[in-house]
């Protein structure tokens, strides 16, 4: 019997080496080609890329994986607790893989069962970073094989750190903060220990746990994760009961732009950090961009503009209703799948659902909840006729009609925009979406910081920015670049020129410019044209002075790359965009030193580095190792000197006429120290002003994106200065009225308004110019275009008779 047993120990022993050495030579094959698990010293995940105002508001995130990477220190222990309880509640003493349950997942593997789970966190570590999710025992082997190799390799701390940034959560969510804010739109410092149980339990399953599609099991997984954590000792157990007591109470955080109003802004920096680094450094870099952005500025300027563009369409009637949907049944249906502008939260869709002679009886469109899904509940409300006055003049086939009652106008079925009355529980007025679109900027003059975009009424409606994209003729806000280009070049604001009719002939073409109300006021100074915007004198400036010089200038100033050489360009007839403009004007705010327009401020990368900073200037002595007496360290501009500081501030004051007496008097009435310029294009297709004070440029266009004309009298001055009028009364208020600076070495001469000549003291008409050394008044009346020929000839004062056939449009040729 001993012999026996013998010979069967001896058997089983041989068989057992024979096994071992097959083990250890499969595991020697498979560990052969196993992949370098070195790289996760380096690791570097997809993070998400974040934009923040210049406040530190959070704009807009970006993310293929939403994650945001968080070191092990800053994940709070009761978090670190929920997912050791969920996943391996060993994890801090087994040496990479759980023995138990590593064997029971190959028990069942063996006796034919499916291929079951048992990793520890370094085993998942070791899949999710090394491994594909094929279900082979191959797999497992590698698994196990690399994760002995990682726990030699790191410390536990860093496995678990690895792990928690890793991990897929569901809803593109991955790492346990970016879960944090898309589950519960919080930081995971925030987290509850039901939320964190609830987190934890996700990476089994996240589709299996969804909170919405199958809530009572993720309400089950939640609490036996929590259960987990009272049995592993690391909540009470009256915590515990009080956590399981909880509901999910899961909230998404919403994506895409964050701040109000700034949708506009948003998208052009991801289209220049795109440009800039390229998409993956966007969605996958972890950028932290810091923008110009001023939210308070946004606001005001998006109110301003969305309630000029609102103002200037109501004027035109009703153009009828959404669309038509059938509300004999349950309305809330229909109207629920109608996309509404979610950037305009101010306005609800509305349905019809009776019409009368006295008003409307809507019915709200229904909220959504978190899931998706509408809520039951109906929402009521009317719009009396007061209330929807606009509309009494509709649109019907093309033609303006009015309409004596609301029921001529809308029926049941049609769905609206409306806005709540304040203090009023269900009465609405009647909105309309714009036909008229424009764009807006507001800029720092001195360092070319964007603090405002807006890019039409709507993002949600068109993503197409009219303040960066949209091409339009800037009309006669193009002028105080010619009259600059003049003014730097020998004349002076008192300059004298003939406003009188001309005609441009050039080959077989033949131009005959007008003024835009159609009459001529003879000689007048250069204050005067800007002022009054007359075109036929700035016809003849450029004609006087060349369109090369002018060409120069506009390249000069940004507005155009390439300006083709022919005088109709100096009233503004090539196409430029609102950025452009704005530049440019900040150039003469800025004491005429060139500015670039900037949306960043600054790009850091996933590390804090600073890796873009829009500000060049250099300071010496900034960071001097001690105070010894020496001065203050002054940031030294190396921008160039684009225009004479003297002549900036020539053409500021002429501006500064333009808004006290010229066709921008309509701002005068705020009684700020403001320079600017209408500008109206040929057809009124485009209604412009932009403005400044010493700090703030503001640039501004009205039109229909494809263009036609606006209607008569549709000038810069009416439509787009009130504009420009209503965001300076808010955007300044509170701040001091700051006078320009008049260049040192400048000469304040008093002249007659009309003459251009030195006024004598107590003369009636006269105005105080501002003069360079070595200029002042003329000594004689000249008059620039005097020639029969339109050229520079010259004269005395026109005859009487000349005078009165200029006033009449005729005379011939001047």
């Amino acid at each position: 019997m001993i012999r026996l047993i013998g010979y069967f120990f001896g058997i089983g022993t041989t068989l057992a080496l024979l096994v071992a050495a097959g083990v250890a030579i499969y595991i020697g094959h498979v560990a052969k080609d196993l992949p370098d698990y070195e790289v996760l010293a380096k690791y570097e995940p997809p993070v998400t890329t974040r934009i923040h105002a210049s406040d530190g508001s959070l704009m807009a995130e970006y993310a293929r994986e939403r994650r945001l990477y968080l070191p092990i220190q800053a994940i709070p222990d009761r978090v670190k607790a929920a997912f050791l309880s969920a996943e391996d509640k060993n994890f801090y003493t087994h040496p990479g893989v759980d023995i138990t349950g590593l064997g029971r997942a190959a028990l069942t593997y063996v006796s034919g069962g499916p291929m079951q789970g048992g990793s520890t966190i370094t085993q998942q570590v070791a899949k999710n970073f090394l491994l594909t999710n094929e279900r082979s025992l191959e797999r497992k082997v590698k698994e196990a094989i690399l994760s002995f190799r990682i726990e030699q390799a790191y410390s536990k701390d860093r496995i678990l750190e690895l792990y928690l940034n890793e991990i897929f959560f569901g809803f593109n969510a991955y790492g346990v903060a970016g879960a944090a804010l898309t589950y519960f739109d919080k930081s995971v410092n925030e987290l509850t220990v039901a939320e964190a149980a609830y987190l934890a339990s996700l990476p089994k399953g996240p589709a299996n746990y969804n909170p919405f599609k199958h809530a009572d099991r993720a309400l089950e997984r939640r609490n036996w994760v929590i259960g987990q954590m009272v049995e592993n000792g690391y909540v009470t157990p009256e915590e515990g009961a009080k956590a399981k007591a909880e509901p999910l109470g899961v909230a998404p955080r919403r994506t895409g732009s964050y701040l109000f109003a700034g949708e506009y802004f948003t998208e052009e920096v991801r289209r220049q950090i795109i440009a800039r680094y390229g998409e993956n450094a966007l969605y996958e870099g972890g950028l932290s961009i810091r923008t110009t952005l001023d939210p308070k500025v946004q606001l005001i300027a998006r109110t301003a503009m969305q309630n000029g563009l609102m103002k200037y369409d109501t004027l035109r009637g009703y153009r009828g209703p959404v669309k038509s949907i059938d509300v004999s049944g349950d309305w809330g249906v229909p109207l629920g799948a109608v996309k509404g502008l979610e950037d305009v939260p101010e306005w609800s869709l509305a349905v019809v659902l009776d019409s009368s002679a006295t008003g409307l009886s809507i019915g709200l469109q229904p909220a959504r909840q978190a899931s998706g899904d509408i809520v039951k509940e109906r929402v009521e409300g009317t719009v009396s006729k007061e209330d929807m006055g606009f509309a009494m003049r509709h649109v019907v086939d093309g033609k303006t009609v009015k309409a004596k009652s609301p029921a001529e106008v809308l029926k049941p079925g049609d769905v609206i925009f409306v806005q709540k009355n304040d203090g009023s529980d269900n009465a609405y007025s009647l909105r309309q979406v714009p036909e008229v679109e424009g764009g807006l900027i507001a800029m720092d003059p001195h360092t070319g910081r964007v603090l405002a975009m807006v890019g039409g009424f709507s993002y949600a409606q068109s993503e197409f920015n009219r303040a960066t994209q949209a091409m339009r003729q800037p009309g006669s806000s193009f002028k105080p670049i010619v009259y600059s280009a003049a003014l730097d070049n020998g004349y002076t604001p008192a300059s004298v020129i003939m406003d009188g009719p001309i005609t441009i002939q050039s080959g077989n073409t033949t131009w005959t410019p007008k003024n835009y109300d159609g009459t001529v006021a003879g000689p007048a100074t250069l204050r005067s044209g800007i002022e009054k915007s007359r075109n036929l004198m700035t016809v003849r400036l450029a004609n006087d002075m060349g369109m090369k010089l002018v060409v120069e200038y506009a390249e000069r100033f940004g507005v155009y790359d390439h300006l083709a050489p022919y005088l109709p360009m100096a009233l503004g007839s090539g196409e430029t965009t609102v950025m452009r403009m704005v530049s440019a004007y900040s150039i003469m705010a800025n004491g005429g030193k060139s500015i670039k327009p900037s949306l960043i401020d600054r790009i850091q990368d996933r590390y804090g580095k600073t890796v873009f900073k829009q500000d060049e200037r250099g300071c010496q002595g900034c960071n001097a190792p001690e105070w010894q007496n020496q001065p203050e360290p002054e940031l030294v501009d190396n921008s160039e000197q684009v225009l004479d500081p003297m002549t900036a501030y020539q053409i500021t004051s002429m501006m500064e006429g333009v808004v006290q007496r010229g066709t921008g008097a309509t701002i005068g009435e705020l009684g700020r120290h403001i320079a600017g310029k209408t500008g109206t294009t040929n057809d009124e297709k485009d209604a412009w002003f932009i403005g400044y004070t010493p700090n703030l440029v503001v640039g501004l266009y009205m039109g229909y994106d494809t263009p036609r004309g606006l209607g008569h009298g549709a000038t810069g001055g009416g439509l787009a200065a009130p504009i420009f009028k209503d965001f300076m009364r808010v955007a300044l208020d509170g701040t001091p009225n700051v006078d320009f600076k008049v260049p040192e070495g400048m000469n304040l001469v008093a002249i007659n308004r009309k003459t251009g000549m030195r006024a004598a003291s107590g003369d009636p008409g006269t105005i105080i110019e501002a003069f360079k050394p070595g200029t002042g008044p003329a000594d004689s009346y000249w008059v620039i275009g005097m020639g029969a020929d339109g050229s520079n000839a010259t004269g005395g004062a026109l005859s009487p008779q000349a005078n009165q056939a200029i006033q009449s449009g005729g005379g011939g040729l001047y």
